[in-house]
């Protein structure tokens, strides 16, 4: 299925709901663990006018350890299949093949890696296989060593000419180009500054000719800015960079909270 196919709004930013199905994610973790909560929660999402739900069973966070492709799997693919029997658009959050081709087999249309297909030599062709959208997000390293290696001479270059690779050996594998979404990966490897230079600079990543997602909700560096330490209290600030996003044109932004960030994508689209 190609990302034109999946009748998503093409005049507005749409908002990608996340779900996380974990224990240790940063902002949510536990929150959603059990199926049940998981459930309840994508229905929640639906009803508010999410866009797409991304469910991921292991949690990417600076520091996290990596569960067994088992216990990811265990975690996720009940929920997707019940959210895609519901009328849910589903992305799986995930750096494995064997997970992703579950996932899509589940009911999930689209497959969301943070490692761009680094993390599992098979991700690229497994996807093509698929045939389905897939959004490649810029990184360095995993989530043990990612933040050590946060050194940019030219953070906006760097990061573009590495996007560039991913997307080329994305291409290369046989992803149709019109299937390819790309984030610039706010917070994985990349400190506050790094971040801030992106978001000042996102039509560099459009000119790239590719939709662009960015998912900044309620990380490390907002609450940097606004001085809050709990994750839930950087939520205004969250709806802050969405209506920053919407305005810069961007195609999708990935989020905790779904009614407010409509509501502010809404508001640029009545005075743009």
């Amino acid at each position: 299925m190609a990302l034109s196919d999946l009748g998503l709004a093409q005049n507005r930013t749409l908002v990608m709901g996340i779900l996380n199905v974990t224990p240790d994610s940063f902002a949510d973790g536990g929150h959603f663990a059990s199926h049940e909560n998981a459930i309840a929660r994508g229905l929640e999402m639906l009803s508010e006018g999410v866009d797409i739900i991304d469910i991921g069973g292991e949690s990417t966070r600076p520091g996290a350890v990596r569960v067994s492709a088992e216990e990811e799997q265990r975690r996720i693919l009940a929920v997707i299949t019940s959210l895609a029997q519901s009328g849910a658009i589903i992305s799986v959050d995930t750096k494995r093949a064997d997970t992703a081709q579950l996932a899509i087999s589940s009911g999930a249309k689209l497959v969301n890696d943070v490692s761009a297909g680094v993390s599992d030599s098979q991700m690229l062709a497994t996807v093509a296989q698929l045939g389905v959208p897939y959004i490649a997000m810029h990184n360095r390293g995993d989530s043990i060593e990612m933040q050590s290696r946060a050194t940019y001479k030219d953070v906006l270059a760097e990061v573009l000419d590495e996007l560039t690779d991913r997307v080329e050996q994305s291409l290369k594998a046989g992803i149709s180009r019109d299937n390819l979404v790309i984030d610039p990966g706010l917070g994985f490897a990349k400190e506050s500054e790094h971040n801030w230079e992106i978001l000042r600079n996102l039509e560099k990543f459009k000119e790239l000719g590719f939709p662009v997602l960015v998912g900044g909700s309620r990380k490390r560096f907002l609450g940097a800015l606004v001085n809050a330490q709990d994750p839930n209290e950087r939520e205004s600030a969250s709806i802050a960079l969405t209506t920053h996003c919407a305005t810069a044109g961007v195609w999708g932004v990935r989020v905790h909270s779904v009614k407010p960030h409509r509501d502010a994508i809404a508001l640029v689209g009545k005075l743009s």
